[in-house]
């Protein structure tokens, strides 16, 4: 009997995209990381490799892969000591408008965004008084004849400055008028280009890594109506409908995340000599990163079956939970027995690790922090009473 595994259906891709990354070496992210500054020469390859339209149908002209072929990108991105936040985002969040879309949004948007004339970069959902609580949201869009009035504020929206494009999440009918806490929530795309300094207000906000993150302030900004996707109040369901792919996606950027710790501190393992002999002879340096290797494979196949989910057009919601769980966890411990393994070392600049660690650290707080998910699987999963 054959023991072999198939073959992985992605690597070519993986091995182009290692390719492209090999132009962006360590020096080229560390600038950016010290000016705080927008890989605009990365995202630029990306586009025009065609990666950023992986998700994008071929009658759009995109490349029409599967969410797998999407994930495999940005894990090599990562595995390669690369950053994928800055363009991932125009994975996911283009699949609202592809499923709940209007023919004419579809049309416009789609063959832009494939060919990269257009960014759909800014994801407008969290709020400063509500965090995870997406329901509280307080943004405010009012119908008046042909289009919305937009009032509030969103934060942590990253890459507004780098980005033609928002989907805006805005409350549309008061939450004491609406029949469901998750009723009364719309979707809408937002020309960024026409809105700032028309009712938009960007703040950047620094953070600890190189996020280009932001706040953003709505004072009678003014939507068309036929910006509007889908039906007015249904847009909860269409978020959650596009989270659990990005869900799956950022545990893929946290699987390479991974690899490249593992692979840094193997090395240095291997090279590194004290007391007359390699450090990784020693188990206190081997166990963390045996560890740490379980966990990432243990989280690679969760990301393998909520993948192969959704492809078939199910639901994964427990997959892409646990996968986010697990591939934060594992990228997490990772960076730890890395930066261990490296001692002092870990912490200078030239070696990249402490601009990983600090990257990397983030997925334990987002897109979704740990304890809501492990809230989800104890009420959804194993049928205990929601606690919150």
């Amino acid at each position: 009997m054959d023991q072999s595994l198939p073959a992985d259906p992605h690597a070519e891709i993986r091995a182009e995209v290692a390719k492209l990354c090999a132009r962006f070496p360590g020096e080229y992210w560390r600038q950016l990381d010290r000016e705080r500054a927008y890989p605009t020469e990365f995202v630029t390859a990306l586009t025009e490799a065609g990666y950023l339209a992986a998700l994008v149908p071929e009658e759009y002209g995109g490349a029409g892969l599967p969410l797998s072929g999407a994930a495999a990108i940005l894990e090599t991105i990562h595995a390669e000591g690369c950053n994928g936040a800055a363009c991932h985002a125009q994975m996911y969040i283009m699949g609202t408008i592809l499923r709940h879309g209007s023919q004419k949004q579809k049309q416009e948007y789609l063959p832009k965004i494939a060919t990269g004339e257009l960014r759909l970069q800014a994801f407008g959902v969290t709020e400063p008084t509500s965090g995870t609580d997406t329901t509280s949201l307080r943004t405010f869009a009012k119908r008046e004849g042909d289009h919305y009035v937009v009032n509030g504020q969103k934060v942590w929206t990253s890459r507004a400055e780098h980005s033609d494009l928002m989907l805006l999440l805005a409350r549309t009918t008061p939450r004491d008028q609406a029949k469901r806490r998750t009723d009364g929530l719309s979707t809408f795309i937002v020309d960024m280009r026409a809105s700032v300094g028309h009712g938009m207000t960007i703040r950047p906000l620094r953070t600890m890594m190189n996020h280009n993150s932001t706040e953003i302030f709505f004072d009678n900004m003014v939507v068309p109506a036929e910006n509007l996707v889908g039906e007015e109040g249904k847009g909860f369901r269409y978020i959650l409908d596009g989270m659990n792919a990005e869900r799956l996606l950022i545990s893929a950027e946290c699987i390479g995340d991974a690899r490249w710790f593992l692979k840094k501190a193997t090395d240095y393992a291997r090279d590194r000599e004290v007391f007359g002999r390699p450090i990784g002879q020693n188990q206190g340096i081997q166990f963390p990163l045996a560890r740490a290797y379980a966990q990432m494979r243990a989280a690679e196949l969760m990301i393998r079956d909520g993948c192969a989910k959704f492809e078939a057009g199910l639901t994964p919601g427990e997959e892409a939970n646990m996968a986010k769980l697990l591939g934060a966890d594992a990228s997490w411990a990772a960076a730890e027995a890395c930066l261990q393994t490296h001692g002092g070392f870990g912490f200078a600049e030239e070696y990249d690790v402490e601009r990983k660690y600090r990257e990397t650290r983030l997925y334990q707080v987002a897109p979704i922090s740990t304890n809501l998910i492990l809230s989800y699987i104890a009420e959804h999963v194993l049928g205990l009473p929601r606690s919150y």
